[in-house]
């Protein structure tokens, strides 16, 4: 009952939110140039939708997020996890990792595209950098908060270190991860469109800097909208992972309705 009862808010906010959007532009209220009509941002959308070549943008800028996500995790991952065991290792990079940490990422997208060109790598690159430590500061934590008594357990029980990783450090870490997951996801995608910003040819970053350089406030909106609509079906896709490899935790929705 209350779901379906937050759905209908949820619905009725939206409504009036872009229902009054679309009143202050017709009257006048809202300045068109700044801010289109909602009905103006759909158009453009359903144009950009219907033209099959902009799924060749959609494709460019999915394969950027896609495998700076990836490869950002997988790294993040495994140098959480390493470090994670290794105190010694941590302390003595410690230094380096903050210091790398600490440099903004849009200062590393003109040396990335010195090194590997106006191309994929690129921006491949730069959603690296960004998933990266998200995942890895996660990893590691989520390593180091194993209760010593577990581990003292499985060791008594004859576990060896692949057994260690596998059945005891990997899930009590898997709830760290998967909510670094969900956070990663946008920090992909921000480098592959920062990365298109800087030099494109194709690609939904470049649709959006080609509506801003002439002064194209429709097409800007519809490419974030887009944008957002594109991040939240890949968060709805982790939701479903996340729902089956962690079976152990209760269901949100079960808490909130008891």
């Amino acid at each position: 009952m209350h779901a379906k009862t937050d759905k209908l808010i949820q619905i009725v906010l939206i409504v009036v939110l872009f229902g009054g959007w679309e009143a202050g532009v017709a009257s006048g209220l809202i300045d068109p140039f700044f801010f289109p009509a909602p009905s103006g941002i759909a158009r453009q959308m359903w144009t950009w939708l219907s033209d099959t070549s902009f799924y060749q943008h959609v494709y460019i800028t999915l394969t950027e997020t896609a495998l700076g996500y990836l490869i950002g995790t997988a790294l993040g991952v495994a140098g959480g996890v390493w470090l994670g065991l290794s105190r010694r290792s941590a302390r003595i990079l410690d230094p380096f990792i903050k210091g790398f940490n600490a440099i903004p990422r849009v200062v590393l997208a003109p040396i990335f595209v010195l090194w590997l060109g106006l191309g994929l790598w690129s921006k491949v690159a730069l959603a690296v950098t960004l998933v990266f430590f998200t995942t890895f500061f996660n990893a590691m934590q989520g390593v180091r908060e194993v209760n010593p008594t577990v581990l003292a357990n499985a060791r008594i029980l004859g576990a060896g270190r692949g057994d260690l990783l596998r059945h005891v450090y990997f899930p009590a870490a898997a709830s760290w991860i998967l909510s670094s997951l969900r956070t990663s996801v946008g920090f992909a995608v921000v480098g592959a469109i920062i990365g298109e910003y800087l030099g494109a040819s194709a690609g939904l970053g470049y649709l959006i800097a080609q509506a801003e350089g002439n002064f194209n406030a429709v097409g800007v909106f519809a490419g974030i909208i887009i944008l957002a609509a594109f991040v939240l079906i890949i968060d709805a896709l982790l939701d479903i992972v996340e729902n089956r490899v962690i079976t152990w935790r209760p269901n949100a929705q079960q808490g909130a309705t008891s």
